[in-house]
């Protein structure tokens, strides 16, 4: 005997009918989380306008002389790019000095080293990685292709290029590249 599951979009109940189009989402912190991070899945098109609602923000922390533990900061990103005066934020950050990462220590939990990056997600989107580009992660890229590449720039990474055919198909970025009178190597 066969078993079939039917899964549904955790946000709007909406039938899933391509795997492939579901987008996990962590919730981190959220006013009604009580036990810690929890996670969700919904379709890639129900967080399309997502994008257009979510709000830039920048996490810092404050490391002060006399205290042992550093202070965590979230605020708007205009906000803090208005504290530079000297020169443009984007090249105080391109000029600052690069933290170490931290290494996780032995007792952290091990779903933690586990985490997979969500590369559906403008976060991630248009970073090189193995496996499979997924749809989600290509429309986000042709849709915010500017942004993607600005980010990629500002993390030192690679950016998308349209003359790079490999780019291209991995992106579906075709009609973009003729839209912008691109001819690929």
């Amino acid at each position: 005997m066969g078993q079939k599951i039917i899964r549904f979009s955790d946000l709007t109940g909406k039938h899933v009918e391509d795997d492939g189009e579901l987008v996990r989402i962590v919730v981190r912190q959220h006013p009604d989380l009580e036990d810690g991070p929890v996670e969700i899945e919904a379709l890639a098109e129900e967080l399309t306008t997502l994008e257009e609602l979510a709000l830039d923000l920048v996490t810092i922390e404050l490391h002060h002389p006399d205290s042992d533990e550093p202070e965590t900061v979230v605020l708007e990103a205009e906000t803090f790019n208005r504290l530079a005066g000297a020169a443009p934020m984007a090249e105080v950050l391109r000029g600052a000095k690069r933290v170490a990462r931290t290494v996780p220590s032995q007792g952290a939990a091990p779903t933690a080293a586990r985490e997979r990056v969500n590369y559906a997600s403008l976060d991630h989107a248009g970073r090189p990685h193995k496996g499979r580009t997924t749809d989600a992660e290509k429309l986000l890229v042709r849709q915010h292709l500017d942004a993607v590449n600005e980010r990629l720039a500002v993390e030192g990474i690679r950016t998308i290029d349209l003359t790079n055919a490999e780019h291209v198909a991995r992106y579906g970025l075709e009609e973009l590249a003729r839209e912008r009178g691109v001819t690929l190597d």
